[in-house]
């Protein structure tokens, strides 16, 4: 792109208010300089022109949920490698989890991952710093204290994992709980599993090799007792609270007129998307921690969705290899890919009339943005970051292992038609990745290495 900017002209842009309008788009300095409703823009001297008509322009989606495996497993994927599948998806942003190897518990594991980041991802990023039983220093120095918050470029709060955890990451005790949400500042993500309900019931499915057996055991009890803990937790101690990748009916109903400005949640796309009955179709593919649940959850989620209980869409992008999973259950490991695909699956389901294109902006964009306090992202606004995403609404493909940037080179969306596909997307107005009409459904990147991307700032 010419250093003189962007002028884009003629998409049919997605508005803060939820209006769709044809219009002009300018951008300058890696901002949004002006939004010309109805057009009639025209080109400055050097500007690179980009004719949009008959394509609708949203915000960058930000997926405030990805396990990039970096440090540790680059098998599975890498910060360059995560990044670019997010891009060639439509997503501008990603927050990511500490569940690394060593896991990412210090000011200066974060301080790595931030570097390496730096050096490789072509998208905007910020990262989560995991919770031990005994790390309370490391994260008040990383967070701050409830009467001395620490903002840091790039850390986006406190990840507890209250069951269902790998190394030394499980805080599944109410007093060591306690002291993290009295203690720390900020925000605090929870994976809302109680670990003494899973372990009491692990015996009763240890003969079982079905993975429909996931899902029986890991039941909504099993969710719900740990959301109500973390809510008990966050309401005593007036600590912000965010319960990751709701699944379960139960929780949601429990939930609602609980969230707001103290409370907040998210649902993935798998779990407005697939039942027991996809699982029991597409095995292993579908295993993950918080289960795929049952068609009466789905619809309950959605509707939870709509409603406001649930905040913002989430993909939990926990990559595996196609070889791990193979192993069967209950040896495969829990976790699907999903950063890449996200925003064509939710634009399928508004086309197919389960939401509307406002709504699905509002959800990937605004509202991961208000949640976590993300400086100038999630909305097409002056003044605003270009981070940008061009998609054909009319654009029908069916998705295919061999379709995807993610390293594992597999999705669990596999011979699915979706529509709504990213066209272009744009990082601090910078063409990142193209999607041609007539070329392959991956795409082709734009920029090579770390040419964009920088450490979110939480305000």
């Amino acid at each position: 792109m010419s250093d003189e900017g962007m002028l884009i002209r003629g998409a049919d842009m997605v508005l803060p208010d939820g209006r769709v309008v044809v219009g002009d788009l300018r951008v300058s300095g890696g901002a949004i300089e002006t939004v010309a409703v109805g057009g009639g823009l025209e080109p400055r001297s050097g500007e690179t022109v980009i004719d949009a008509e008959g394509l609708h322009l949203l915000p960058g989606a930000i997926d405030p949920q990805v396990h990039f495996r970096e440090p540790g497993q680059p098998h599975k994927e890498t910060l360059a490698s995560g990044a670019r599948a997010a891009v060639a998806g439509g997503v501008t942003s990603f927050l990511d989890m500490p569940n690394n190897v060593p896991a990412a518990t210090s000011l200066e594991a974060m301080r790595t991952k931030l570097d390496a980041a730096a050096r490789t991802s072509v998208a905007h990023h910020g990262f989560f710093i995991g919770a031990t039983p005994d790390n309370l220093a490391s994260l008040q120095e990383a967070v701050g204290t409830p009467d001395s918050p620490t903002s840091r470029p790039g850390i986006c709060g406190i990840k507890i994992f209250m069951g269902s955890s790998t190394g030394d990451l499980l805080v599944d005790k109410e007093e060591a709980q306690r002291r993290i949400f009295e203690g720390t500042a900020g925000i605090i993500a929870v994976h809302a599993e109680d670990q003494a309900r899973l372990q009491a019931r692990g015996a009763a499915f240890s003969g079982r090799t079905d993975v429909l057996a996931h899902a029986e055991w890991r039941d909504a009890e099993v969710a719900l007792l740990a959301t109500q803990q973390a809510v008990g937790l966050a309401e005593e101690a007036k600590h912000r609270l965010h319960v990751l990748h709701l699944t379960s009916g139960l929780e949601a109903d429990w939930l609602a007129g609980r969230t707001g400005n103290l409370v907040t949640t998210e649902v993935c796309p798998q779990h407005l998307t697939f039942s027991d009955e996809d699982v029991a179709r597409e095995g292993t593919r579908l295993q993950m921690n918080p289960p795929i649940r049952y068609a009466e959850d789905r619809d309950t989620l959605w509707r939870r969705l709509h409603d406001g209980t649930i905040c913002c869409i989430a993909t939990d992008h926990a990559p595996h290899t196609l070889a791990e999973k193979s192993v069967g259950y209950p040896d495969s490991p829990a976790g699907m890919p999903g950063v890449e695909t996200s925003l064509p699956v939710m634009l399928t389901h508004a086309l197919d009339g389960r939401c509307s294109l406002s709504d699905v902006v509002r959800w990937m964009c605004a509202a991961p943005a208000d949640c976590y306090a993300i400086e100038g992202k999630g909305r097409v606004q002056e003044g605003g970051d270009a981070d940008l995403v061009l998609v054909d609404l009319d654009r029908r493909r069916v998705i295919e292992d061999s379709d995807v940037w993610t390293t594992v080179g597999w999705t669990p969306f596999r011979g699915r038609e979706l529509t709504g596909w990213p066209v272009l997307t744009i990082v601090g107005g910078v063409p990142v990745h193209r999607r041609r009409a007539d070329g392959p459904l991956r795409g082709e990147p734009l920029v090579g290495g770390h040419e964009t991307g920088e450490a979110l700032r939480f305000d």
